[in-house]
């Protein structure tokens, strides 16, 4: 039997509103309908807006592992250099790899962020024609520094910046045509506050160029293919028509919001935990890098981690996350991103104060 819902502030998925499940209980409509077709190209025009691009914004019926893929495959000519501080970072590399693409990795602690002159290092070899940047380590909840590393990768005109924001996008400000990104992708269970299953990934002119000029190496996550399908506002293949719904609802509410108004909100639930976690314990990530979505703290009381997480299930329908692989245990991590509020947060640590005796 199904347990009673826990209020999720996990890195992923999380908290869904009850509006946006409604949303997805709307009746099917057929893929290759003019309905579907309105319902595509009113979305369209929501996402660049929330993205700050005049560029197509792809949706891809997967989690956002297939979009990395998609990535790579696409973007990669030559060689691809991944950028490498932790699990999901580690995990684009072992995608390009297993895809059969050149690569080759930079790779620095999990605690510690990519800086940008490392990245301009490795470039100046002439090697690369891809790098990979995962923008927020859901593992280690440490942001890299984007501005300034799409920087350093606008320095080198034949290199294309793949961006992994999956828990970073619609916490924070991601502009993509300023920044010069040429893919930035993410889940919609992160920070979009949605069910899983959904991927959306913002695609460059000269990604879809570079693709055209590539032997093909997939299908179902071919740029050209589904370039092909977006101007006619369809999808190569059976799209996951409830998400579009949700997503559709969920964009018109980040919007009445206000967009600067919701990285705000992101960014004081951060500062609020984050001043917890120093109070209680430590940070994991080196300061200046923490993430506004999910808070990674150093276990340095050496509590159970899994006794914490099953009472606040167990007596306050409350769940948090333990550490990422090897970090399990060691650290122990906090979302606080999508729909949650300063208020929520402020309530889930009074109750982790109260368990712990602080």
């Amino acid at each position: 039997m199904r347990n009673a819902h826990s209020k999720l502030f996990t890195p992923g998925p999380t908290e869904v509103r009850p509006e946006i499940l409604q949303a997805m209980a709307a009746p099917q409509i057929y893929h290759r309908s003019p309905e579907f077709r309105e319902l595509y190209a009113e979305i369209q025009p929501k996402l660049q807006k929330f993205l700050y691009t005049q560029q197509p914004v792809l949706l891809f019926a997967s989690s956002s592992t297939g979009a990395m893929e998609a990535a790579v495959q696409n973007c990669v000519g030559k060689k691809c250099l991944n950028l490498v501080n932790g699990a999901f970072s580690m995990r684009w590399h072992e995608i390009t790899a297993a895809c059969g693409i050149p690569c080759e990795t930079l790779e620095v602690p999990w605690n510690l962020a990519i800086k940008p002159q490392m990245v301009e290092t490795k470039l100046r070899s002439g090697e690369f024609d891809a790098v990979t940047l995962v923008h927020n380590e859901t593992s280690t909840g440490l942001m890299n520094p984007l501005p300034q590393i799409a920087e350093v990768v606008r320095k080198f005109p034949d290199v294309l910046l793949l961006v992994d924001s999956v828990s970073g996008m619609g916490g924070v400000k991601v502009e993509f045509d300023a920044l010069g990104l040429d893919v930035c992708l993410a889940g919609v269970q992160k920070a979009f506050a949605l069910p899983a299953g959904l991927a959306v990934c913002a695609v460059s002119e000269r990604a879809i160029k570079r693709a055209e000029g590539i032997k093909p190496r997939t299908y179902y996550f071919s740029f050209p293919v589904m370039m092909k399908s977006h101007k006619k506002n369809e999808t190569p293949a059976t799209p996951s028509i409830p998400h579009m719904f949700a997503l559709n609802v969920q964009l018109d509410a980040m919007f009445a919001e206000g967009l600067d108004h919701r990285f705000a909100r992101h960014a004081e639930m951060a500062a609020l935990t984050q001043a917890w976690a120093k109070q209680h314990f430590a940070m994991y990530p080196e300061e200046g890098y923490w993430s506004n979505t999910v808070t990674c703290i150093s276990n340095t009381r050496s509590i159970s981690v899994e006794d914490l997480n099953k009472t606040l299930v167990r007596d306050h329908g409350l769940r948090i996350s333990n550490g990422y692989g090897d970090l399990k245990g060691k650290t122990f991590r906090i979302g606080h991103m999508g729909d949650h509020t300063v208020t929520d947060v402020r309530g889930l640590l009074a109750t982790m104060d109260a368990i712990l005796g602080l």
